[in-house]
């Protein structure tokens, strides 16, 4: 039995975090039976969410467990696609989660609005009095950890602006294909919709959302492929897109 540890349904998103997101979308395409259930981050291999258990055999960080379900699974994401493809996929895997995730990240924890409605009730089940320093002790670490990447140190303006360029991007490979690497899913599939639908859910407002919008293509294919994997949260997450 394959157990996928993740926060669980938030904001109309089968996940709030688009790697664990990733990763349940790439086990529905690998056609996989599995358990979702909350992970506790203190338990959590590596103190991140998601991770996996498949009968005992414990895998932590959404990359590793692609590895794990290809290498244990005889499954191959990428299948048919050249060796030039599989690099370009990669390096499209790479840009949006070490580029375009942090601007997310940004947007959601880092502008007092969106944390307020959102990030800050992750917190809710902790009992007062201590709550809320709890709250703004974890905000602090997101904080240091997003100036010490350096998307903290720029302006709203300019992290706008530079998840604009990998948005630009992403819209040139997909073009008008109906997946990003051609006619059939591949593993980047997974990853890009996990992040383009926690970009374009309505609950975080912000100039990264309105830059994401201004591309027809991606936004079609985000809700298509959300209602392809999973129709119970669309139109939930996209209905503002």
């Amino acid at each position: 039995m394959i157990t996928l540890y993740g926060f669980g349904p938030a904001f109309g998103l089968p996940d709030p975090s688009p790697y664990v997101m990733k990763t349940e979308t790439q086990l529905k395409m690998a056609g996989l039976g599995y358990l979702k259930v909350d992970g506790d981050l203190e338990k959590a291999p590596k103190g991140k969410l998601p991770y996996l258990d498949d009968g005992g055999l414990v895998v932590a960080d959404s990359t590793f467990i692609r590895q794990h379900i290809e290498e244990a699974y005889g499954i191959d994401f990428d299948e048919g696609l050249s060796p030039e493809q599989r690099a370009v996929a990669w390096a499209a895997e790479r840009m949006i989660e070490d580029h375009l995730g942090w601007a997310l990240g940004y947007c959601r924890w880092l502008i007092p609005e969106n944390f307020a409605i959102g990030p800050a009730h992750f917190f809710d089940d902790i009992p007062e009095p201590g709550r809320e320093q709890v709250r703004q002790e974890v905000l602090g670490e997101v904080r240091h950890a997003m100036t010490a990447q350096g998307v903290a140190r720029h302006s709203l303006a300019e992290i706008t602006a530079l998840a604009d360029r990998s948005l630009g991007a992403l819209s040139v490979l997909l073009g008008d294909k109906p997946y990003l690497m051609g006619e059939r899913p591949a593993g980047v599939d997974a990853t890009a919709l996990s992040f383009l639908a926690g970009l374009y859910c309505p609950v975080f407002a912000s100039p990264v959302r309105e830059a994401a919008l201004a591309y027809p293509n991606l936004v079609a294919y985000a809700e298509r492929l959300m209602r392809l994997f999973f129709p119970q949260h669309t139109p939930q997450a996209m209905d503002a897109a």
